[in-house]
C-alpha cells in the first residue's frame, strides 16, 4: 500500500463516462496554493484545506431521505484492490487435492501399521475356523444345497416358471390361450430335456475320468469345490455361512433433513428463517462433517448452548456431537457427529515408554483429542491445575507430564503427595525433593518437609529475578530464562516442577496451611516467568478446600468428569460453562479423559495417554539413569541432607550456638556446634566434608534471607578466607520472623 503525505495528493477521480447517474456525486478536496508573499481575502494558508461546497446547502435532502429510485448499495467493483488479496482468499479456500495426512511419514506409517494388524487378524480369524467351523457347516449345508439344485434343475426343465400362466387360463376358461401356452411349454421341455440330458452325460463322463485318471490332489480338490459350491447353496439366508472378524458399529446415515429437524427442534431456527449448508454432508473419518450457516443473528454460542438439544434432534448421545468455530462468519458452524463415542476408546500406552529422554522446552506429546490427533502439552511459563472425582484418571493425567519432565535431566522435580499412594513411589528415584502425607514417619514430618521445599523455592525464585537482571547481554540478552542459562550447572536455574497431588490435604493442615497456601500462591502467581511451574491436583476444588485465591493463579485448567456444572466451572474458571465447556456431561467410562484450557488458545478435549505404575517405573529408572549420566541428580534422590526437620526452628538452633561476643562465625564450625546441641537432627550434616557442610547450612538459612559471606581469620600467622554467617543477619531473620507471626 502506498502512502501519501499532507502535500503531494493524488488527483481527483475523473467521471467514469458509463456511469448510469445514480451514483453519488463526490465533492473533492481541493488545496490551494496562493502566492506565499501575498494572501488574498478569504485564501487558505499553506498547508490548510479549503472544500467547495454546493451552494444549494439550504435544502434538506437528509431529512427526505433517498429518491426513489436511487440504489443504496456500493458500486460494485470489477476488480478487487489487489490481486495478491485475491489469490490469497482463493488460495485459502481451496481445498487441498492430496488430504495433509497423507504427506506426513508418520501418518502413513500409521495407516501400513493399521492395514497390517487389521487384515492379518481377519485372515487369522478365518484360518482358525475352517478346519473347525467351516467346513462341517459346509458338509451339514451340502445335502440341502444338492436338494435345492436339483430342485431348480427340475423346475427349469419342466417350465415351472410359465404354470401360473397355464392356470390363470383354465380359470379364465380361455381354450385357445391354453392350447397355445401348452405348445409352448412342450417345445421347451422337449428342448430343455435333451440339454439336461446331455449335461449329464457330460457331467458323468467327466466325472468318471477324474476318478479314473485324475490325481489324488485334483480329486480332492474338485470335491471340495463341489461340496463347498452345494454347501453355500444349501446355507440358510438369515444365517450367514461365514462369520464376520470386524463387529460392524452402528452407523447412521446423515441427511440434510435430520440436520434441519434437530436445528428446529433445538430453537435455533423458524418457520421463516432456516439454515444453509455452504458446503456438502460427507464423511470424516469416523464420523460425518456438516458445516452450516445459522439463521442471521444466531451465533457459535446459541449453537453451543443448544449442544444437548441437537443431539436428541439428530438422535445421537451427545458425546458423539462436536462443534467447531469458524472463523470466516460469526454464524457458521462446523458439526462433526461421531459414528460411536469417541472419549470411550482408550487412547492407548504414553508414547515416553519408547522416548530416550525429553526436551522439556519443547511441547511433549499428552494425549489425543475426540479425533484422534495428538495432543502436545507444555508447562513453560504457567502453571496448571488439575481437578475431578475420585477414580477418573487425575493422578495419571499429572503424572504423565511429570514423567516427561523426569526425562528432562535438566528438569529439577519436587514431588509432594498428600494421600500418600503408591502412584508417586517411584518419583523418589529421581526428585530433588519428595513427600508423601501428612503424618510424620520414619523421622519425617512431610508437612515440614513440604513447607521448608516451599521456603526453599521462593527464596530461589526472588533470587533467579535478581540474577538474571544482573547476567551480561551476551549471556542473557533479555533478562529472561533460556535453554541455554537453565542447562548451565553453574548458574543452578534449571526448569523446576513443583507438584502436589491431592494439594487439599496440606492446605487444610491446621498449623501450617496458611503458610502452605501462601507460599503455592506465590510460586504459581511469579514462579512460572523463572521456569518454576506447579502443577497441583485435588478431588476438592472448593473455597474451602482449595481457595480461589489459588486456583485463580493458574494459568492453565484441566477438567476430568465432576459432579455439577458448577464444579466444572471452579476448575476451568468463571464463564467457562457459557463456553460450552463444562466436565460433568463426561461419562464413568471416560478415564482420563477432560477438558484442557489456557495451556493454548484452543479449549478442547484431551484423551491422556496411559502410563500405569509399571510404565512409570520403566520411565524412571531411565530417567534415573539419564540424570546421573548429566550429574544432575540431586537432593532426596541423591541422598543429600534434606533440610532439618523443623526449619523453622534453625534461626533460633543457630542464635543459640552462637557464642557470646561473637559476630562472625565460620559455617563450618555452626555446623559443628548444631550436630552437638541436635544430633538427631544435624548429625548428618556434621558427616559431611568442610565445603558441603557450608552448603548445606547456607541452603537451610536461604529461606530466611541470610546469606553468608567470605570471613578472614589469621590461624598460625595464616589469613583462612571461609564462608560464615554474622549474628546480626541471624537476629534480624529472626525479628521478621517473629513479626510475621505475630501479624498472621
Amino acid at each position: 500500500m502506498s502512502e501519501i503525505n499532507d502535500f503531494d495528493q493524488p488527483d481527483p477521480p475523473e467521471t467514469d463516462p458509463d456511469d448510469d447517474g445514480n451514483t453519488a456525486a463526490v465533492l473533492p478536496f481541493k488545496k490551494k496554493t496562493p502566492d506565499p508573499q501575498v494572501l488574498a481575502p478569504g485564501e487558505a494558508k499553506p498547508g490548510e484545506w479549503q472544500a467547495d461546497l454546493p451552494d444549494d446547502t439550504d435544502t434538506d435532502d437528509d431529512a427526505a431521505g433517498v429518491a426513489e429510485g436511487v440504489p443504496v448499495d456500493p458500486p460494485k467493483q470489477a476488480y478487487p484492490p489487489s490481486v495478491q488479496e485475491w489469490m490469497s482468499e482463493q488460495d485459502k479456500a481451496r481445498r487441498p487435492v492430496i488430504p495433509e495426512w497423507v504427506k506426513l511419514p508418520d501418518q502413513r506409517k500409521a495407516v501400513r501399521k493399521w492395514a497390517v494388524r487389521h487384515y492379518g487378524t481377519v485372515i487369522g480369524y478365518h484360518a482358525v475356523r475352517i478346519p473347525c467351523i467351516y467346513t462341517p457347516k459346509l458338509l451339514a449345508y451340502a445335502p440341502r444345497g444338492a436338494w435345492r439344485w436339483s430342485t431348480a434343475a427340475g423346475h427349469w426343465v419342466f417350465d415351472y416358471e410359465a404354470k401360473p400362466l397355464r392356470q390363470a387360463a383354465v380359470l379364465a376358461e380361455d381354450t385357445g390361450e391354453y392350447l397355445r401356452l401348452s405348445a409352448v411349454r412342450d417345445a421347451r421341455v422337449r428342448l430343455r430335456g435333451i440339454i439336461a440330458g446331455l449335461a449329464g452325460i457330460v457331467g458323468l463322463i467327466a466325472a468318471l475320468v477324474l476318478w479314473v485318471m485324475a490325481p489324488t490332489w485334483m480329486l480332492l480338490l474338485a470335491i471340495a469345490t463341489l461340496a463347498t459350491t452345494l454347501g453355500i447353496a444349501g446355507a440358510p439366508a438369515d444365517r450367514p455361512l461365514i462369520d464376520r472378524a470386524k463387529v460392524t458399529f452402528r452407523k447412521r446415515k446423515l441427511s440434510s433433513d435430520i440436520v434441519i429437524r434437530a436445528h428446529e427442534v433445538a430453537g435455533l431456527t423458524s418457520r421463516d428463517q432456516t439454515i444453509a449448508f455452504p458446503r456438502p454432508i460427507g464423511r470424516d473419518g469416523d464420523g460425518w462433517r456438516v458445516v452450516v450457516d445459522l439463521p442471521y443473528g444466531k451465533t457459535f454460542e446459541d449453537a453451543m448452548k443448544a449442544h444437548a438439544r441437537l443431539s436428541s434432534g439428530m438422535d445421537i448421545a451427545p458425546t458423539q456431537l462436536f462443534l467447531d468455530k469458524d472463523e470466516t462468519s460469526g454464524r457458521r458452524v462446523s458439526y462433526w457427529i461421531a459414528d460411536r463415542d469417541p472419549l470411550a476408546v482408550p487412547s492407548g500406552k504414553s508414547p515416553l515408554l519408547g522416548a530416550t529422554r525429553v526436551d522439556f522446552w519443547k511441547p511433549f506429546p499428552w494425549g489425543v483429542d475426540e479425533r484422534g490427533n495428538p495432543v502436545m502439552a507444555t508447562l513453560l511459563w504457567l502453571s496448571l491445575l488439575v481437578g475431578a472425582v475420585p477414580r477418573q484418571g487425575k493422578t495419571f493425567s499429572a503424572r504423565t507430564i511429570a514423567l516427561a519432565a523426569a526425562l528432562d535431566p535438566y528438569v529439577r522435580l519436587y514431588v509432594f503427595d498428600g494421600k500418600a499412594s503408591p502412584d508417586w513411589r517411584t518419583f523418589a528415584k529421581v526428585a530433588h525433593r519428595i513427600g508423601f502425607g501428612i503424618v510424620p514417619k520414619n523421622g519425617i514430618d512431610p508437612v515440614q518437609h513440604l513447607l521448608a521445599s516451599l521456603r526453599e523455592l521462593k527464596a530461589d525464585v526472588e533470587d533467579r529475578y535478581h540474577r538474571l537482571s544482573e547476567l551480561p547481554l551476551h549471556i542473557c540478552p533479555e533478562g529472561k530464562l533460556t535453554p541455554e542459562i537453565s542447562r548451565d550447572k553453574k548458574l543452578n536455574m534449571p526448569l523446576t516442577l513443583f507438584v502436589v497431588d491431592e494439594v487439599q490435604e496440606y492446605l487444610t493442615h491446621p498449623e501450617h496451611g496458611k503458610e502452605i497456601l501462601a507460599l503455592l500462591v506465590y510460586l504459581a502467581r511469579v514462579a512460572p516467568a523463572v521456569g518454576v511451574s506447579v502443577m497441583t491436583a485435588t478431588q476438592k476444588p472448593d473455597d474451602k478446600a482449595c481457595p480461589s485465591e489459588l486456583r485463580d493463579q493458574h494459568q492453565a485448567r484441566f477438567a476430568l468428569r465432576v459432579g455439577a456444572y458448577q464444579v466444572s466451572d471452579t476448575i476451568l474458571g468463571a464463564g467457562s460453562y457459557s463456553e460450552g465447556l463444562d466436565a460433568s456431561k463426561l461419562l464413568k467410562s471416560h478415564k482420563g479423559v477432560g477438558l484442557l484450557k489456557g495451556m493454548s488458545d484452543d479449549s478442547g478435549i484431551v484423551r491422556t495417554y496411559l502410563a500405569d505404575g509399571r510404565d512409570a517405573e520403566r520411565i524412571l529408572t531411565r530417567a534415573a539413569a539419564l540424570r546421573e549420566a548429566e550429574g544432575t541428580l540431586s537432593g532426596d534422590a541423591a541422598g543429600e541432607a534434606p533440610a532439618p526437620e523443623t526449619s523453622a526452628t534453625i534461626l533460633d538452633d543457630v542464635a543459640t550456638v552462637l557464642g557470646k561476643g561473637e559476630t562472625k562465625v565460620w559455617s563450618e564450625t555452626v555446623v559443628d556446634r548444631l550436630a552437638d546441641l541436635r544430633p538427631d537432627v544435624y548429625g548428618p550434616w556434621a558427616e559431611l566434608d568442610a565445603k558441603p557442610k557450608a552448603e548445606a547450612l547456607t541452603a537451610a538459612l536461604k529461606p530466611f534471607g541470610v546469606a553468608t559471606d567470605q570471613i578472614s581469620r589469621r590461624i598460625d600467622g595464616k589469613q583462612v578466607n571461609k564462608r560464615g554467617i554474622k549474628r546480626e543477619d541471624i537476629a534480624t531473620a529472626i525479628t521478621e520472623r517473629n513479626n510475621k507471626r505475630d501479624a498472621g
